[in-house]
């Protein structure tokens, strides 16, 4: 396996999936309608998802009535979210770290979907180009994990058994990085991913927001928008425009 390119290997085996198909829909829901009526979108509203996965937020938004484009590096992903288009949802392959070539009332990063990279230039370029490729009085929606929360409550082994596929995963937070180890056997032989998110916590972040002209105006700590506790909330998501 290619550690650098972790996500585009692990994000397109059908493992990465049936792994993390109990995610819970009904807080992913939540989240979206929450964030909807807190920012006051317009129906008119043109909501880059990015990166999408399979499109679970995006389909959502658009049963809420808003125009979504979805795109995503992982192109089995995409593929599958490409069965849900219509005239107002549509999905494209797309890397982060490449510029748009439209604009977006605005812009959702949802679910850990940041970090990836060892150079922090890479993960400023993303943000930058999240930035351009907003509307004038367009807005940025961050949602990350809780890196503070995450080391005081690390959990080093883990097993997981889904569809009769038994999951050993390790954690462990070194380099700047949260790493978590995943080995399986499945088709007939033994199977080794790695998922490796970089250790960002708030004023970190708000170094790179402010580096890409972002003007953050809220700070929460879960789906229902809550407050920012570091110690305590389970996630870090940031309002910016």
């Amino acid at each position: 396996m290619k550690i650098q390119d972790w996500y585009t290997d692990w994000f397109n085996t059908p493992y990465y999936h049936i792994l993390y198909k109990e995610r819970n829909d009904k807080d992913a829901q939540l989240f979206m309608k929450n964030i909807a009526s807190f920012l006051k979108l317009p129906k008119t509203t043109h909501i880059l998802d990015l990166p999408c996965g399979k499109g679970r937020h995006s389909l959502f938004l658009n049963t809420l009535g808003y125009k979504v484009t979805g795109g995503d590096l992982a192109e089995n992903s995409i593929q599958s979210a490409k069965e849900f288009e219509n005239d107002t949802l549509k999905f494209n392959i797309h890397d982060m770290r490449c510029p748009f070539n439209n604009s977006y009332d605005a812009i959702f990063n949802l679910f850990t979907s940041f970090g990836y990279f060892e150079d922090d230039k890479e993960d400023l370029l993303i943000l930058k180009n999240f930035k351009q490729g907003l509307k004038k009085n367009g807005v940025f929606v961050f949602d990350f994990l809780n890196a503070e929360k995450v080391t005081l409550n690390l959990v080093p082994e883990e097993t997981k058994t889904v569809d009769q596929i038994t999951f050993h995963i390790k954690r462990e937070i070194k380099d700047g990085f949260i790493f978590k180890n995943i080995s399986f056997f499945a088709d007939g032989k033994d199977q080794f991913y790695q998922e490796k998110v970089k250790y960002l916590d708030l004023d970190k972040m708000k170094n790179y927001f402010h580096k890409a002209c972002f003007n953050i105006t809220h700070v929460f700590g879960d789906y229902q928008l809550t407050p920012y506790e570091s110690k305590t909330s389970d996630r870090l998501i940031i309002i910016a425009r």
